[in-house]
């Protein structure tokens, strides 16, 4: 799960001596301090909004996260100890007048769910969730997504190309008795033990987030990353492998998750309706100006990373390399139209038609009857918003 994101650059730093980046700054406060010129009309958030639209993410700040990173102006200020940015909300340069803090997820909150943060917390406006993980906590932590600044999940299963030259799917691999590892929390696994696609004898789910263990096969095993991140550390950061490597998209095998949904509480959606109306266009066309021009958000991101001093190794190849994926990807995308941040209802409808028998297995109540428009809404999105070509 989102939770458990990225443990391979916590723990391979050790192991592995993976290439520090060398990221500047970590004041705690941005250099320049001129005020933005005030927004007006749909993009004033000022009379509609939080004084501080607080964003829970769920890891370090990353070019995945680059769509809420895009919306912070001059002046902004890092807490260091709490792993929290925060600054004036700007759309298109100008002041909407109201605040915008992101806070790190994942190691930074001791890996706690983002839904349960938001139950224990209600300063928190929007939460970064998979849409299995909507599914999920539908009935004890019910959440609702009104945007997906990604259109693709960037989980895969990857491999050595040249150890295993056959293959070219994750299906291959379940054609063979390679050993896969993953962490046991993704559900994902599940479905691609369920359908057939692998066995339930050949996954291992000790996974601990250290390349160590694919390194020592000598690329025998598969194991499981982000289309956005290992492909560029394997080959460039683990000086132990420093080699490509293959994978395909989990999406690909018929998992039709989304990641990183930006999402409300469901029981206070009807009271943050008149913020997300003005809200949510702001944070699309802060995904397609951040994809048009991620620079500056990246250069944020960098800072942040190295103001909270955790051991997270991100460089800013490798910030560069995931927005490059997720162009090629199309992990962000306009999807079959031409907006950028909507939801497909038939594609949450296969999702919890996939999920729901896992979690009842696990004995995870989910919502009775549960339906598409539950968990994800439209009815905030600007269609006319979307990527240029």
């Amino acid at each position: 799960m989102s939770r458990n994101r990225r443990l391979t650059l916590l723990v391979g730093v050790l192991a592995l001596a993976l290439s520090a980046s060398a990221c500047s700054g970590g004041s705690k406060s941005d250099g320049g301090s001129a005020s933005a010129p005030a927004a007006t009309g749909s993009f004033d958030l000022k009379s509609v909004c939080p004084s501080t639209v607080a964003v829970q993410s769920n890891w370090f700040p990353e070019s995945e996260h680059g769509a809420v990173y895009q919306l912070v102006g001059s002046g902004y200020k890092v807490d260091a100890g709490r792993k929290r940015l925060t600054g004036p909300l700007v759309a298109g340069g100008k002041s909407t007048g109201v605040q915008i803090e992101i806070r790190a997820g994942g190691p930074a909150v001791g890996f706690q769910p983002t839904a349960a943060l938001m139950y224990q917390d209600s300063s928190i406006t929007l939460g970064m969730m998979q849409s299995d993980e909507l599914v999920q906590y539908s009935k004890t932590q019910p959440t609702v997504a009104v945007v997906a600044p990604l259109d693709l999940d960037p989980q895969v299963l990857m491999w050595d190309p040249a150890s295993h030259p056959d293959w070219h799917t994750i299906a291959d691999i379940g054609q063979s008795n390679a050993k896969v590892l993953y962490f046991q929390t993704g559900t994902y696994m599940e479905y691609l033990i369920g359908s057939g696609i692998l066995r339930r004898s050949q996954v291992d789910g000790s996974y601990d987030g250290s390349p160590s263990a694919f390194v020592a096969s000598g690329g025998k095993i598969a194991v499981q990353g982000y289309a956005t991140n290992e492909p560029y550390t394997f080959e460039h950061e683990v000086r132990a492998w420093r080699k490509p490597v293959a994978f395909q998209l989990v999406t690909d095998t018929g998992y039709p998750n989304y990641a990183n949904t930006l999402s409300v509480r469901a029981d206070r959606k009807a009271k943050l309706a008149s913020c997300m109306q003005r809200l949510v266009p702001i944070i699309q066309q802060g995904q397609a100006d951040f994809m048009a021009n991620p620079g500056p958000a990246i250069d944020l991101i960098l800072k942040a990373n190295d103001a909270y001093k955790t051991g997270f190794v991100y460089s800013k190849p490798n910030a560069q390399f995931a927005v490059e994926q997720m162009r090629r990807l199309g992990i962000v995308a306009n999807g079959k139209d031409n907006t950028v941040g909507n939801f497909e209802t038939a594609r949450i409808q296969r999702l919890i038609s996939i999920v729901s028998p896992i979690f009842t297995g696990q004995k995870k109540a989910i919502k009775a009857n549960l339906a598409p428009t539950d968990i994800v809404t439209n009815e905030f999105v600007n269609t006319s918003i979307g990527l240029k070509s």
